[in-house]
């Protein structure tokens, strides 16, 4: 069983901060996701104390690739020493946004992969996420995402 705490998102995704928008990762399968990220006022992607619609796809790319992330990692060595991953979002199939949050809110969001196609060299996988602060849903989505190990 994966330890939540021992997880540094930053092993599963080559961005940092100001550009990281995963702060913990509160559930994760070989399936499913689910992670949080807090606004803050110095967010790249605040306008007029808003989180504006492209942090909030960039937020479900960044939750929808640790699921696949993880598959690069045994359970037991979720740390990741020496593994480097990029990823790229090759197709935004679907997306809805009903609401964009205010600074200082705390979003999660629940992703879950849809289906999954690996070679040697990379996976290519398509995934269906969704937001919420509380339980109001903010963006609805449905990505593909190309994923592959640097060696």
């Amino acid at each position: 069983m994966i330890d939540l705490e021992k997880i540094d998102i930053t092993n599963f995704l080559p961005h940092r901060k100001p550009f990281l928008m995963v702060d913990k990762v509160l559930s994760l399968g070989d399936k499913h996701v689910t992670t949080s990220f807090y606004i803050n006022k110095e967010s790249v992607f605040v306008q007029n104390n808003i989180f504006v619609e492209a942090g909030l796809v960039e937020f479900a790319a960044q939750t929808c690739s640790s699921i696949v992330g993880k598959s690069y990692f045994d359970d037991d060595d979720i740390e990741g020493k020496g593994t480097k991953l990029i990823g790229f979002i090759s197709t935004i199939k679907e997306v809805e946004v009903f609401s964009c949050p205010d600074i200082e809110s705390t979003i999660i969001a629940k992703a879950k992969l849809i289906s999954r196609y690996d070679t040697d060299e990379f996976c290519i996988c398509t995934l269906q996420c969704n937001i919420y602060k509380g339980v109001k849903e903010l963006l609805s989505c449905q990505m593909n995402l190309f994923i592959q190990e640097v060696k």
